[in-house]
């Protein structure tokens, strides 16, 4: 087996990496930081690909039980370099009417 693809070979590219290649490195450094909290995990994988189109990469978790999928309330957070960009990503005013 080749370890370089020869001329014309086409890589798939996996759902993994198009989520990595959205994601804008200024915004991926530092501790994570608690940005909102939501009711459930659809709000919270609806806040995640908001995030994500803006290039920040985030991740969600429980009070409860960390990183487990359960069922409640769930924090949204991001590195702290992204933490002011999410926040206005977020930010959202009904308009006048």
């Amino acid at each position: 087996m080749p370890l370089v693809k020869g001329p014309g070979a086409q890589s798939v590219a996996t759902e993994r990496r198009r989520r990595a290649r959205k994601i804008k490195p200024q915004y991926a450094d530092g501790e994570l930081v608690q940005i909102a909290v939501v009711e459930s995990q659809p709000q919270a994988d609806f806040i995640a690909n908001l995030l994500l189109e803006e290039g920040i990469p985030c991740v969600s978790r429980t009070s409860i039980g960390g990183y487990s999928p359960v069922i409640g309330a769930r924090e949204i957070c991001v590195p702290e370099s992204g933490a002011q960009a999410a926040r206005e990503a977020l930010a959202y005013e009904r308009p006048p009417g």
